[in-house]
């Protein structure tokens, strides 16, 4: 395990309810963070993202959605809607965060933090479409980051590696 505390583990960001989400309470876990929208064609990766947290949550997967309207306006949505929306319709019991920009002179210090770490092709830093996942290891460590088209099952044989490293 390493001894430098990381950086991920210093942010505090509002949940759905506007609650302080503590993310040094992620220690020794593997976070997911994703880049959410309801009204988006990869919308139904909700599914996958709940059938992975189903999956290892009691083994130390975190699941974070990040609700973000800046790409086509596909989630209009209040917090409470988007909340309801997700369980309503695909059983999300993961957290999902207050909704934020990730991208741009707004964009959340999550996120500044995450594409710092862990750049998409040729270097770009920003985030292209909603569903961009970042898989975060149990130190803090930014170690993978895939596009949007990225389909949740095909990660989880990362997911599993990680969980069962020290």
């Amino acid at each position: 395990m390493s001894t430098i505390p990381s950086k991920f583990h210093s942010f505090i960001f509002k949940d759905s309810k506007g609650k302080d989400f503590n993310f040094a309470d992620l220690k020794d876990k593997v976070v997911l963070i994703v880049n959410v929208a309801s009204k988006c064609g990869f919308t139904p990766q909700y599914k996958g993202l709940e059938e992975l947290y189903k999956k290892y949550k009691d083994e130390g997967l975190v699941i974070l959605g990040f609700p973000c309207n800046q790409f086509g306006s596909q989630e209009p949505g209040t917090e409470e809607e988007i909340v309801s929306f997700c369980s309503m319709n695909y059983g999300v019991t993961f957290p999902i965060m207050e909704k934020s920009d990730v991208n741009g002179e707004k964009e959340n210090e999550v996120y500044k933090y995450i594409k710092v770490e862990k750049p998409g092709l040729m270097g770009l830093k920003r985030i292209k479409w909603n569903f961009e996942k970042f898989l975060v290891d149990k130190n803090g460590k930014v170690v993978e980051r895939y596009a949007s088209t990225t389909k949740p099952s095909s990660i989880d044989s990362k997911i599993k590696e990680l969980l069962a490293s020290n």
